[in-house]
């Protein structure tokens, strides 16, 4: 089983087998999954995966990292923070109810590393959630590291995906309820920027 670094909390405990799947060649339609939890890979072009009118066409790489698991699965706060912000991004393709957190943390300086950079605040989004996971929320509520936040959606509530969490960080402070989980290639290089590799807190899953 893959643990956090640094102390983290695990945010969908995964179990010792999952699938990582590999979208690089367009969707994967031909086979069946063996296993109940997978991942889908950070800073992955997906071609023809992203069909839908919000991504114009031309967005196909991903700048998150994607947990698949059952419909209703716990969702939890890798590390102390609060509800910045949250809504139900209702759109065909779009992550359907979503909550971003604020953290200060010291992340690790690179995947695998023990070592960390000073701490800084890091906002997390947590794309693909129940609709019953907004309910109570506040604006800058305090959460605890491994407190249960949510739960994931199911399809028809959930922007229309296989049951799957979007964990996406972000440098800087969205200025929407919402972050673009994937962009076109020339704003590839920009987007590992501001979002860094989801594995910084989750740990080395693939």
């Amino acid at each position: 089983m893959v643990k956090p670094p640094l102390g983290f909390h695990e945010i969908i405990e995964l179990p010792d087998e999952y699938w990582v799947f590999d979208f690089s060649k367009g969707p994967q339609t031909d086979f069946e999954n063996p296993f109940p939890y997978s991942i889908g890979k950070y800073d992955e072009r997906r071609p023809g995966m992203y069909t839908a009118p919000l991504f114009g066409g031309v967005r196909n790489h991903h700048v998150g990292l994607d947990i698949g698991a059952p419909a209703h699965t716990p969702v939890h706060a890798f590390s102390d923070g609060i509800i910045h912000s949250f809504a139900d991004n209702a759109e065909d393709g779009s992550y359907g109810p979503t909550i971003i957190t604020e953290h200060i943390v010291a992340l690790p300086q690179h995947v695998g590393s023990s070592q960390s950079a000073e701490a800084a605040k890091i906002w997390v989004l947590h794309g693909h959630l129940s609709r019953e996971s907004l309910n109570g929320l506040e604006i800058g509520q305090h959460i605890n590291g491994g407190e249960q936040i949510a739960t994931l959606g199911a399809k028809h509530e959930n922007g229309g995906w296989a049951p799957h969490l979007h964990l996406q960080l972000s440098n800087s402070e969205p200025t929407e309820k919402d972050l673009p989980g994937v962009v076109d290639e020339e704003g590839r290089s920009q987007a590992l920027l501001d979002y860094p590799d989801p594995r910084l807190i989750v740990g080395p899953v693939y």
